[in-house]
């Protein structure tokens, strides 16, 4: 299964790499003001171009001292350094973003020189060329020695295709993943920092796997191990915790989450752990939106089981608490344990086989039609007077997540909340539990 590649944005401060950051996202994601040094931490969203999905990381600012080595007192300058440094190591190719009014400076040397040293392909990017002058003078930027520089403004927008048709001709070829196993079911385990995810993978094997600590952060980069657990190959990947942006730490931190994520991307199932004593966080639901929005297979896991008093409905309360703060999972098995004492854990895990298998099902193209038929017979869809709409046919299109096409006369009538019924007519008549299904409205010509 393919996996995104990584585009770090590097150069000095007040260059622009922030502003271009968020026009290739679409949203104001970065804060943006005209003073060098306002992105700290990286910050990092999913882009597309050219039919081509990567990973784009926004970087602080590097200035001389940074670019050659902080010196002693520069603490945030280091941990500026330090946080491009992370991402420059992991990335998969690097936009150097430069002022084309400003000329090669020093600073651009220095980090030229840095970027040089990393053997990665590097798109000069020359920021803030707005006019011909400006854009003429990107031709100084070759003296840098490391290609053509490319003139744009992420202001305007002005350039960004040639920039961008750049950056997706030099990234790596589109491979698939080497399994461990040809027929292994990747099961990521995550959550937020010391909910009990490594304490969960030593428990499965029965032995210290990874390092467990109760300092959270423990875990920094994701840990890959393959097991057979009753019968069936499994390959579970122990990730960092994920954190609110805002409490994030400077260093090797922030960098995990981008693997954890990139864990979560490369997985076909998710554990997503849950303390029971903390309950669920806003930070929980961000978790489970990233799971949702890579349409891996989820179990939600209430781990530390243990440590609550319970009474004879405890684990049902908490359940409907769950159910109502997470509707958007109403397909996602809920399942509770104690990583600690190994309590219930193969509840987990085979929640997570089966959901495997879920994904991998097809419904033949003559049973997802009877139920089309008779989901629109007891409850017809709404439609705009004087234009019925129609549903013509439905087919599965793909697995993994299942995907079905419905073809209608008009696409654009097809509501939200039509959706949803159809999907959940689906899911009681076929199952398709924990993982979610996609559902594709095309439109053709209404049959005469």
């Amino acid at each position: 299964m393919a996996t995104k590649p990584i585009v770090a944005i590097v150069g000095r401060p007040n260059v622009g790499k922030s502003t271009f950051f968020n026009r290739m996202l679409g949203e104001r994601t970065a804060i943006v003001q005209n003073e060098p040094g306002t992105t700290r931490d990286r910050l990092y969203g999913d882009a597309e171009w050219g039919g081509r999905a990567f990973t784009l990381v926004d970087t602080g600012g590097l200035d001389t001292v940074t670019a050659v080595g902080p010196s002693s007192g520069e603490d945030i300058a280091a941990a500026t350094r330090e946080q491009a440094q992370q991402a420059i190591d992991e990335a998969d190719l690097i936009v150097f973003m430069l002022e084309a009014y400003t000329g090669p400076t020093p600073t651009d040397e220095d980090i030229a020189d840095l970027l040089r040293r990393t053997d990665k392909p590097v798109v000069l990017a020359v920021n803030k060329a707005e006019n011909v002058d400006r854009a003429n003078a990107a031709v100084e930027f070759y003296s840098l020695g490391m290609g053509d520089p490319i003139p744009f403004s992420a202001y305007h927008g002005t350039g960004t295709g040639d920039l961008l048709d750049t950056v997706v001709k030099l990234l790596p070829p589109v491979a698939e993943e080497e399994e461990p196993e040809p027929d292994a079911t990747r099961i990521a385990i995550v959550g937020r920092p010391n909910v009990g995810k490594s304490r969960l993978l030593n428990a499965v094997f029965g032995q210290e796997r990874s390092i467990v600590s109760d300092v959270p952060g423990t875990t920094r980069d994701p840990v890959d191990t393959a097991v057979e657990w009753a019968g069936h190959n499994l390959v579970l990947v122990d990730t960092a915790g994920i954190r609110r942006r805002g409490k994030v730490e400077q260093g090797i931190e922030q960098y995990s989450v981008i693997r954890s994520l990139r864990a979560i991307s490369r997985s076909d199932v998710v554990l997503m752990l849950i303390d029971a004593n903390e309950g669920l966080t806003a930070q929980d639901e961000h978790i489970a939106g990233y799971v949702l929005d890579e349409s891996k297979g989820l179990v939600i896991v209430v781990n530390k089981w243990d440590l609550v008093e319970k009474e004879s409905d405890t684990m049902r309360l908490y359940t409907q608490q769950l159910r109502e703060r997470l509707q958007f999972l109403s397909w996602a098995p809920i399942t509770f344990i104690s990583a600690k004492f190994s309590q219930r854990i193969p509840t987990a895990l085979e929640a997570a086989v089966r959901i495997a298998e879920e994904r991998e099902k097809r419904v033949p193209t003559a049973a997802l039609n009877r139920l089309l038929k008779e989901a629109v017979y007891d409850h017809e869809p709404p439609s705009k007077p004087g234009k019925w709409l129609k549903f013509l046919y439905a087919t599965q299109a793909d697995i993994r997540p299942p995907t079905f096409i419905f073809f209608v006369n008009d696409a654009a009538q097809v509501q939200f909340g039509y959706r949803r019924y159809l999907e959940n007519r689906l899911r009681e008549r076929f199952g398709f539990e924990g993982t979610p299904i996609k559902l594709i409205f095309r439109s053709r010509q209404e049959v005469r």
